[in-house]
């Protein structure tokens, strides 16, 4: 007979924004935690807790995140749900959420929670190609969120979330391609994201020293997100 363990679960969250690097070019980054205690202790970790009776795992995640990083996301998807046996000294089962965040929205977030005098100093913004030593699985993590964004991309308005409402193709591409890791080339993209339909061209143009270029919106009747057949209330945060 096989001996019963207790599960305990927890909520981890991967934040995606685009940030402007000093070489004027787009990255990817994301926040993490340093623990403070043991296991790892030191180590550098994902936003995360428990998950408490009382709440479901998306509002623990929300509550979580924004009591670490002070984010507060319109939206959090289920990527995944990581139980490997030896993941954790203890069995721990860990349920994990994304969201994607435009730059001035994290700026402006965290500046309140500066402000608010209850911000952790043990937070940091890393760039995904250049993370830390992460603790129990997170670098696994991180690798399934990266390659669940980079084949989303493809078929869907997934870089809406790094985007303003209104937006040109350039920064479409950028988006793409700091999203993809390589250059795309701007005539062939320019055909492939119109041939989509979910993009309607504005009579606005952002004007600066190249020549005026259009602006673009997403078409808002298409979901930005496939909720399947649970439908947006059992995933949206409440």
């Amino acid at each position: 007979m096989t001996q019963s363990r207790d599960i305990d679960v927890a909520v981890s969250t991967v934040i995606l924004t685009l940030r402007r690097t000093a070489s004027g070019d787009q990255v990817l980054s994301l926040p993490l935690v340093r623990r403070t205690r043991e296991p790892f202790e030191g180590q550098w970790a994902l936003p995360g807790g428990w998950l408490t009776t009382a709440e479901s795992p998306v509002d623990a995640a929300a509550r979580t995140l924004a009591e670490t990083t002070g984010l507060t996301p319109s939206y959090l998807e289920q990527l995944y749900a990581f139980g490997a046996v030896d993941r954790s000294p203890t069995r721990v089962v860990s349920i994990v959420y994304w969201a994607l965040l435009r730059q001035d929205d994290v700026d402006a977030q965290s500046a309140a929670h500066r402000a608010s005098g209850r911000a952790p100093e043990n937070v940091a913004w890393f760039d995904i190609a250049d993370l830390p030593t992460l603790a129990f699985d997170h670098d696994k993590i991180v690798d399934y969120a990266l390659w669940r964004l980079r084949s989303k991309v493809g078929y869907s308005r997934v870089a809406h979330g790094f985007l303003p409402a209104e937006f040109t193709l350039a920064e479409l591409r950028e988006a793409y391609q700091a999203i993809l890791g390589r250059a795309l080339d701007p005539a062939n993209f320019r055909r492939q994201v119109e041939s989509t339909g979910t993009l309607l061209p504005t009579e606005r143009f952002r004007t600066g020293s190249h020549r005026p270029a259009r602006l673009y919106r997403y078409d808002t009747d298409l979901e930005l997100a496939d909720h399947g057949p649970l439908g947006p209330e059992e995933t949206s945060i409440r």
